[in-house]
C-alpha cells in the first residue's frame, strides 16, 4: 500500500469515526469550565479517607500518638479539597446537555451555573467528612466480623493489614454515603475501583449492616437495591442479584424499583450460592455452596445442594 492510499484510508477512517450517528449515547461534549472526573483523584481519596479511618495502616506509616492529630488534619483538608473537586465534576457531568435529554422531563436536572455548583460541592465534601466518624465505627464492627470469622487470622492488625475485604468496605461505606446524599456518578466509580482492586462488586446504593464480612471474596456481587442486615457473612461467588427487568410498555428496562434481595440478621452464604429477586433470606438462615435461591427462606432454615 502506498503512502497515499494509507494517508487516504485513516482520513475515510477519521471521517466514520467522527460520524454523529455513530457517536449517539458515546460522546461526551465538554463544557469550558466544568471538570470531568477524574479515576487518578478518586484512588487519591480514597488512599485518604482509608488513612484518616485506619492511621498507621494507610497512609504514612510514621503516625504517632503525638501526631496524629496533625496527621489526621492534614489528610482531611486533603481529602476535602480532592472531594469538592470530584463531587463538582460529577455533578457537571450529570448536569451536561446531553445526559439531561436522555432523562424523563420530570426527572431533568435543572442547570446550575457553575458557581452555585462549586459551593453545593463543597459542602457536601464537608458533610461527608463530618460522617466519617460513624463510618469508622461500623467498619470496626466489620473488623471484629471478618476476625471472628476466620480462624486463620491471627489478630486485628492482620485484618487490617492484609485482608482484601476491609479495603471494599471501606471504600464502600464511604461511597455509599455519598450515595444516599445523591452525589451523582462519584460513588459508584469509587465502588468499581473496589471492585477492580479485589474482585468484589459492591453497588453504592446496597445497604449493609454492621458486623459485615466476606471470607476472600473475589466474585461476590451485591446490587443496588439489596438490604443486608447485621452480622451477615458471605464467601466467594456469592451473588446477590435481580432476575430479569420489568419492561415498561416501549420495552426498556424499568429502573429504580426494588430487585435485590433482603438478607436478614446472622445469616450465611456460602461460596458461589446464587440468590435472585426481591425475596428475603430470614434471619439465622444457611444458604450452602452452589445452591441458587429465588424464593424467600424462613427464619433460621438452612438449604443446601447435596450431591447424589
Amino acid at each position: 500500500m502506498s503512502t497515499q492510499d494509507m494517508a487516504h484510508k485513516l482520513t475515510e477512517t477519521v471521517e466514520e469515526l467522527s460520524e454523529p450517528s455513530s457517536l449517539k449515547g458515546l460522546f461526551h461534549q465538554h463544557k469550558d469550565g466544568y471538570p470531568l472526573p477524574s479515576s487518578t483523584a478518586l484512588e487519591e481519596i480514597i488512599q485518604l479517607a482509608r488513612a484518616i479511618l485506619f492511621p498507621g495502616y494507610f497512609g504514612k506509616s510514621q503516625v504517632n500518638v503525638k501526631t496524629i492529630k496533625y496527621q489526621i488534619g492534614v489528610n482531611v483538608e486533603r481529602l476535602q479539597k480532592l472531594l469538592s473537586e470530584q463531587i463538582l465534576a460529577g455533578m457537571c457531568f450529570a448536569d451536561s446537555d446531553e445526559n439531561a435529554e436522555e432523562k424523563p422531563a420530570a426527572d431533568s436536572c435543572i442547570l446550575k451555573d457553575l458557581k452555585t455548583l462549586k459551593q453545593e460541592s463543597k459542602e457536601m465534601a464537608t458533610e461527608l467528612i463530618s460522617r466519617l466518624p460513624a463510618v469508622r465505627r461500623i467498619l470496626a464492627t466489620d473488623v471484629v466480623a471478618a476476625y471472628n470469622g476466620d480462624p486463620a487470622a491471627t489478630s486485628m492488625a492482620e485484618i487490617l493489614a492484609c485482608y482484601p475485604v476491609i479495603k471494599t468496605l471501606t471504600i464502600f461505606r464511604v461511597a455509599h454515603e455519598l450515595f444516599t446524599m445523591g452525589v451523582p456518578l462519584i460513588p459508584r466509580m469509587m465502588t468499581e475501583i473496589a471492585h477492580s482492586e479485589t474482585g468484589m462488586d459492591i453497588h453504592p446504593g446496597a445497604t449493609i449492616g454492621p458486623s459485615f464480612t466476606i471470607d476472600h471474596g473475589t466474585g461476590v456481587v451485591i446490587g443496588e437495591t439489596c438490604i443486608i442486615g447485621k452480622n451477615v457473612k458471605l464467601y466467594q461467588g456469592v451473588t446477590l442479584g435481580a432476575k430479569s427487568f420489568p419492561l415498561d410498555e416501549h420495552g426498556n428496562p424499568i429502573k429504580g424499583i426494588p430487585r435485590h434481595p433482603i438478607i436478614e440478621d446472622d445469616v450465611v452464604i456460602y461460596a458461589n450460592a446464587t440468590v435472585l429477586g426481591r425475596v428475603t433470606i430470614g434471619k439465622g438462615c444457611v444458604v450452602g455452596a452452589n445452591t441458587w435461591v429465588m424464593d424467600d427462606m424462613a427464619p433460621q432454615t438452612k438449604i443446601y445442594n447435596k450431591n447424589k
